[in-house]
């Protein structure tokens, strides 16, 4: 089921997104070179608990942690570990979810640590440019397929890199995940029919080669994550956002200026 959100709800989503994008902002005073990504896991953990919120992955579908954080190849899932120090050169998507007295938020970030190579800041800067070109079609009338072909059409036709299709998008509130879903390629007109009040992610997550991903289980877990098929570094990024009758409006917004004409 698909529920459009009341004026009330919005407001309550953007202040559950302030919370996740403070987490988002301090990560990019801490994540360097030498830290770990369980410093990154401890860091989130706390700016929430300490700004009153609830980190909503801990306890989804058997998951430990408040965030995922996944290094270089991995795509998506990653569990944040003790062991993996950062170093210069590497790139690392941290993902979580906020509640904030009963209403989500769903953001993800990429990061580069230290100096990274020009094709890994290729990777980010096109990941990051899909993503506000799905934001864009994300107005009343259109359709999902819409969504998916602007990112796409850019991510492979334009720049040759691989659109991660298992994973995707979607509805979000009164719970974590929700219809509709958003898959990050499509057709123009075909899908379900955007409508004013609709809370949906967009996050797409590309990989420098292939489109394909692969599993993998955590040594020791249970718990499985995903890393590109062939080895390629991956990126992703993420906001929620509200449709309205005055255009999509980001909901974890990290920065004013950036993201002016969503707020």
């Amino acid at each position: 089921m698909i529920t459009l959100k009341s004026p009330r709800e919005i407001e309550k989503m953007r202040k559950s997104g302030a919370v996740l994008a403070g987490v988002h902002n301090g990560l990019k005073e801490i994540i360097k070179p030498g830290i770990s990504s369980w410093d990154i896991e401890k860091f989130a953990r706390h700016y929430i608990e300490d700004h009153g919120a609830i980190a909503e992955q801990i306890g989804f579908e058997g998951y430990k942690y408040a965030t995922c954080v996944s290094v270089n190849e991995e795509v998506a899932h990653a569990i944040p570990r003790k062991d993996l120090l950062l170093k210069s050169g590497d790139i690392v998507a941290v993902d979580m979810v906020v509640n904030l007295d009963g209403f989500m938020s769903d953001s993800c970030w990429t990061y580069a640590v230290g100096d990274i190579s020009e094709e890994k800041q290729h990777l980010m800067d096109v990941t990051l440019k899909a993503l506000y070109l799905g934001i864009d079609q994300a107005v009343v009338g259109n359709r999902i397929g819409d969504i998916g072909y602007a990112i796409q059409h850019y991510v492979e036709t334009e720049n040759h890199m691989g659109d991660v299709r298992e994973l995707i998008g979607h509805g979000i509130q009164p719970t974590m995940h929700e219809q509709p879903n958003v898959p990050h390629y499509g057709e123009q007109g075909k899908g379900l029919r955007l409508r004013e009040g609709m809370t949906i992610t967009i996050e797409p997550m590309v990989n420098l080669g292939t489109w394909r991903i692969s599993s993998k289980q955590v040594p020791g877990d249970t718990w499985e994550y995903y890393v590109s098929a062939d080895g390629t570094p991956s990126a992703q990024y993420e906001h929620t956002l509200v449709i309205t009758k005055d255009g999509p409006k980001i909901l974890t917004s990290q920065d004013s200026e950036m993201d002016a004409k969503y707020l």
